[in-house]
């Protein structure tokens, strides 16, 4: 069986970590070197930095605090805001990232996922998907939830994969900070549909919203942010617990 990831998720803005709820209502969660060492001890799988008003504000995700948070950690880190071409990803690889991950840019030019995979490899590509329900269905939006597709989230999902995305980062943005659980239907949908991992981002609130979306949604790792920068979940107790209900976890 394969093992369960748990991910911080840095959501970043200028040069701070936030959070909101909706995509709406940003506040401030702390310094993010800080938060990321504290994560690394904490047995954190992987860390996810996103720096979310990069592609709003028409620039590129802060290398240089990539490169601060890359030293104190030694856990995969991905890095995504703003990217949109092959220069971005060699920047920020040297920087120290592991794992890009690309939305607004590879929607609108899905040459560039396969141009990054062809590059740097499947591995190292990530698709990151913010969809809402909406009219009975999932539909993907673009720039930091700010733009409606008519793109359906699971056409969008397997022409990615299919372009050479190596994992899709699906958040929905109805459950995003809600702490009401992840949307597990979505989820399981794509997960069951596509050949690489699915991170499930967006409504964890309890333990049992992680153990729910590894087992109904079938989700290969799980991303959250507020409950871990909060101090409301503590990653070491989670992982006991999801150790307990049977999910393989690394701990």
């Amino acid at each position: 069986m394969l093992t369960k990831r748990i991910i911080p998720c840095l959501d970043i803005k200028d040069g701070r970590t936030v959070k909101g709820i909706n995509f709406e209502n940003i506040r401030d969660a702390g310094d993010p070197v800080e938060l990321a060492i504290e994560y690394a001890k904490q047995g954190a799988d992987e860390l996810v930095f996103l720096d979310i008003t990069a592609t709003n504000e028409k620039r590129k995700t802060f290398s240089e605090l990539v490169t601060r948070i890359a030293k104190h950690i030694n856990i995969p880190f991905t890095v995504g805001g703003g990217i949109s071409t092959v220069e971005d990803v060699s920047l920020l690889l040297k920087a120290g990232a592991d794992k890009i991950s690309v939305n607004t840019s590879a929607y609108r030019n899905p040459q560039l996922i396969n141009d990054l995979a062809n590059q740097f490899g499947s591995q190292c590509i990530v698709l990151a998907i913010d969809t809402k329900f909406e009219n009975n269905d999932w539909f993907v939006y673009l720039n930091g939830g700010k733009v409606k597709t008519e793109t359906k989230t699971i056409d969008w999902a397997l022409q990615g994969v299919e372009l050479g995305a190596g994992e899709i980062l699906l958040t929905s943005m109805n459950n995003d900070g809600t702490k009401n659980g992840f949307a597990n239907d979505i989820i399981k949908l794509i997960s069951e549909s596509v050949n690489v991992p699915v991170i499930a981002s967006g409504g964890a609130g309890t333990m049992q919203h992680f153990e729910k979306t590894f087992i109904e949604g079938k989700a290969d790792a799980a991303l959250a942010a507020s409950v871990f920068h909060f101090k409301e979940i503590e990653i070491k107790k989670l992982k006991k617990y999801l150790s307990k209900q049977n999910i393989s976890v690394r701990i």
